[in-house]
């Protein structure tokens, strides 16, 4: 039957990514406490195409990824960028896997415990021998206005903010160290169960802690300059303000040395 992939192109231009977006695929991905957990990705696999070539071929990514082990961790990950780059004869390979990652958070006070879903990435691109990999997360913490804590009699108003996290890494960088970061740089962390005496203990800690998205980013961007294994990252704060219909966002970047 024709090729028609590999006819030439009417426009000689090479296409730096191309691919399929949005497979989901069952996961199973490494987890600090219980060595590993079951969770569901959407996949994203693309290549680089020479100019010569009229197109790729889609099935190959899927026929790929259908005999791949589905466990995640460096080497299957290195693996599967591999085996993408050579079935289509390719330079360059990339892959992200974005998926929900489950921790379990205990209750200040009561300690009951439940797990928060934290929405996560890990993506990679492989060209030459080298791979480079990218670990993310995006992590709710509560934020309390300083300046509306200074200026009111009483109280002050209070909302949740998104900590974004995406590092360069060396090693192995666990999930959990990425939330326990961007958990702890805001005036309290969220919980997903809470009773009276929790709250209590929740409302008052994080009043004691005022925080502008400005601190937030400050206090994570600290925190993650302290830890060995990250080589670069980008963090970002979006708070979604409970007295205005905009959000505050404040952002620092650390490129690699």
């Amino acid at each position: 039957m024709q090729d028609v992939q590999s006819s030439p192109s009417e426009v000689p231009m090479s296409i730096d990514r191309v691919g399929v977006k949005n497979l989901q695929i069952p996961l199973l991905v490494q987890d600090r406490l219980k060595e590993s957990q079951h969770t569901v990705a959407d996949v994203d696999l693309c290549v680089d195409l020479p100019a010569r070539f009229k197109g790729t071929h889609m099935s190959r990514f899927l026929e790929v990824l259908s005999s791949w082990s589905k466990v995640l961790d460096y080497d299957s990950f290195k693996d599967l960028l591999s085996r993408v780059r050579q079935s289509l004869k390719a330079e360059r390979a990339v892959l992200r896997f974005d998926f929900p990652y489950f921790y379990g958070r205990k209750a200040p006070v009561s300690k009951h415990e439940f797990v928060i879903n934290y929405k996560s990435f890990l993506s990679g691109e492989l060209s030459g021998q080298k791979v480079k990999m990218i670990l993310g997360v995006e992590v709710p913490v509560m934020t309390v206005c300083p300046c509306s804590l200074a200026i009111s009699e009483k109280g002050a108003h209070s909302q949740r903010a998104l900590v974004r996290i995406k590092c360069g890494f060396k090693g192995l960088l666990w999930l959990e160290e990425l939330i326990d970061i961007a958990s702890h740089s805001g005036s309290s962390p969220v919980y997903p169960l809470l009773k009276r005496e929790d709250e209590k203990y929740v409302t008052e800690a994080a009043f004691s802690m005022p925080s502008f998205v400005e601190d937030v980013v400050r206090r994570a961007a600290q925190s993650l300059d302290e830890h060995e294994l990250i080589k670069w990252y980008e963090v970002d704060v979006e708070s979604f303000e409970s007295i205005h219909n905009h959000s505050a966002y404040a952002r620092i970047c650390r490129p690699a040395v």
